[in-house]
């Protein structure tokens, strides 16, 4: 994988991961909440197809796909999900979206990148 692909990944995940850090900690149903959860929105559906074109260090299927493309799947669904509850005032289910999206999304699937032997940014940060 190039430093390029991965540059691009991290310029949607990172500002992503910050947003949503912040959005999980500020007063909900304001303007500046609308605004960052709809950038918040754009950041992941990118960084959700984004990664499906980057090979898995783990690969399952044709040498390609891992166990990581799952939880790429779980953002590619789960952001029209919340996007079309918080349209239709169904804020259980948009609060459930988006939980869903910043644990599978940033949690699990950047702790697996940080933290995972063998991957890019663990040997960038801990070699």
């Amino acid at each position: 994988m190039t430093p390029a692909v991965v540059a691009i990944h991290l310029a949607t995940v990172l500002p992503a991961a910050l947003i949503g850090t912040a959005l999980m900690a500020m007063r909900k149903g304001s303007n500046r909440h609308r605004l960052l959860g709809k950038t918040y929105l754009i950041l992941m559906a990118f960084t959700g197809m984004w990664t499906l074109f980057m090979p898995s260090f783990f690969p399952l299927i044709g040498g390609h796909f891992g166990p990581l493309h799952a939880l790429s799947l779980l953002t590619i669904w789960t952001v029209p999900t919340a996007w079309r509850a918080a349209r239709r005032g169904n804020i259980r289910g948009h609060r459930s979206a988006m939980i869903q999206l910043y644990i599978g999304g940033i949690l699990l699937a950047g702790g697996w990148a940080v933290f995972g032997p063998g991957r890019y940014l663990n040997q960038l940060l801990f070699n």
